[in-house]
Formats: structure tokens, sequence, C-alpha cells
């Protein structure tokens, strides 16, 4: 269920989950009417920092750096690898299609 984020008047955040579609556009919370914050509930948008990242999680032995950048180049995602075998992705749209050539998904990410 999704999560719905709420303010109130002095600056009190809550958040609160409800149906899809269901939410109110107030809440009470600690005595004061908190007001649905749209702009809070946007963070599923993928992040414009932090790229380039090194991924540990999707990495390979270090003698195995060669391998999976040769195997990223020939299944069209051209990757840099760092010595520790990380793959250093660039961007979120990138990281994706690397981890889909590999035949992995980051079921927790936003994209």
């Amino acid at each position: 269920m999704p999560v719905y984020c709420y303010i109130s008047e002095s600056g009190v955040r809550t958040e609160r989950i409800f149906n899809w579609g269901e939410a109110p556009e107030t809440v009470e919370h600690e005595g004061e009417v908190c007001k649905r914050d749209w702009s809070s509930e946007r963070v599923g948008v993928p992040p414009t920092r932090g790229w380039p990242m090194e991924c540990y999680a999707s990495g390979v032995a270090p003698d195995q750096a060669g391998e999976l950048k040769k195997e990223l180049d020939r299944c069209g995602v051209p990757t840099e690898v760092s010595k520790e075998g990380n793959p250093i992705y660039k961007d979120a749209k990138h990281r994706k299609k690397a981890l889909k050539a590999r035949g992995m998904v980051d079921r927790s990410s936003y994209v």
C-alpha cells in the first residue's frame, strides 16, 4: 500500500498508509490538522545526484573484472569496471540495462 505524507502549519510531518486513491486531504496528528504534502510524495523520481555509482552488490571478483567489462560490451551496454571488479553505472537507465543484460534485477529499485 502506498505511503502518504502530511504536514501541519507548524511544520510537523507525518506519514500514513491508505489504500490506493483513498487518502484524505487532511489527517489529525498530535492534535494538529495536517494537509497532504504532495511534494514529499514525489520521492520515487530517480535522483540526479550520486552518479556515476560504483556498485558493490553487482560486482565480481577482482580477477573477473576484465571478463565482466567484455561481457557488458558484448551485450551492448559498455560499462567501466573498477579494478576491484565493481561496475560503474553512469545513471539509473544505464544501471537498469546493465543489470538486465546480466539477468539481474533490483527489486528495491525505483526503475
